[in-house]
């Protein structure tokens, strides 16, 4: 993606496999929106070759359309909607794109229970709280049943318990339904529970590709070891824990007390690879 001489996006290459939940990570203009604004074909690309389901969402069609679903960082719509009666409402657009493999839309009812919302369904939307009136804009995102979701920014100002449930929901989509989940975020402990995959974003491109164990492979982080030896306290980083903690016992035994040892976190391993790519377009 160019505007004018810019190069927003450049050399952005990556694949979603069918059931994957994949999380863009990256800093505030790294580009994650305006990927997944391509890929659901909001947004026309300035150069390359994308395929979504089969098909170049920047000519993607109704049926196609049928099969993904989107849920932005904010939606608006008419308060007074109830929220059963606002399904039921949407879902009537996808029934004539049911086929003999896919019955869509969702049984109104069942979407409702499906996102914890039954005790609500028959409330006004303007009456909502901030949590639930986030499991409705997933639930108008999966109310075709699709086969991928787009997720921006999904937990946006939730709280802890509020988030944890939306977890086991996005969760129960990608194992229960089959469905392919891409999401952006900010949160770093929000990407290590939720993806499968996770590919970072810096400067308009990819600097990382793979699961959480495989991006800390990517950076020779160390790891902080802490132990007690004669009632004082110790703290050594070493980019080789196993091993040095192999020598201090050989050389103290049963002396060594309060043995811990912190290992590279996602946090780590994101702040580390941003700041490699800062560092080298200096």
């Amino acid at each position: 993606m160019r505007y004018g001489a810019n190069d927003v996006l450049r050399d952005v290459r990556f694949q979603a496999h069918h059931g994957e939940v994949l999380a863009l990570l990256g800093p505030n203009g790294a580009g994650k929106t305006t990927t997944i604004e391509i890929l659901e074909g909001f947004r026309m690309r300035s150069a390359g070759r994308v395929d979504v389901l089969g098909a170049d969402p920047a000519h993607g069609d109704e049926r196609w359309r049928a099969r993904i679903g989107v849920v932005l960082q904010s939606w608006r719509d008419h308060g007074n909607w109830r929220v059963r009666e606002l399904l039921a409402h949407l879902g009537s657009y996808y029934a004539p794109y049911t086929t003999g493999q896919v019955q869509r839309p969702w049984n109104a009812d069942e979407l409702v229970e499906a996102v914890g919302l039954t005790a609500h369904a028959a409330k006004k939307i303007k009456t909502l709280s901030g949590g639930q009136r986030r499991r409705l804009d997933v639930a108008i995102g999966i109310v075709g049943r699709p086969e991928l979701l787009f997720l921006d920014e999904p937990t946006a100002g939730f709280d802890p318990r509020a988030r944890h449930e939306f977890h086991d929901l996005v969760h129960r989509l990608a194992r229960d339904h089959a469905t392919t989940v891409l999401l952006t975020t900010h949160d770093l402990a929000e990407a290590g529970k939720l993806a499968d995959r996770i590919v970072v974003l810096a400067g308009g491109r990819i600097i990382a590709d793979g699961t959480e164990d495989e991006l800390a492979r990517q950076v020779a982080g160390e790891d902080e070891v802490r132990w007690t030896l004669d009632g004082s306290h110790h703290t050594r980083t070493t980019p080789d824990s196993t091993g040095f903690v192999r020598e201090l016992f050989a050389r103290h035994g049963a002396a060594i007390g309060q043995l811990e040892v912190r290992r590279a976190s996602l946090e780590d391993t994101y702040l580390a690879l941003v700041r490699e790519e800062e560092t080298a377009t200096r």
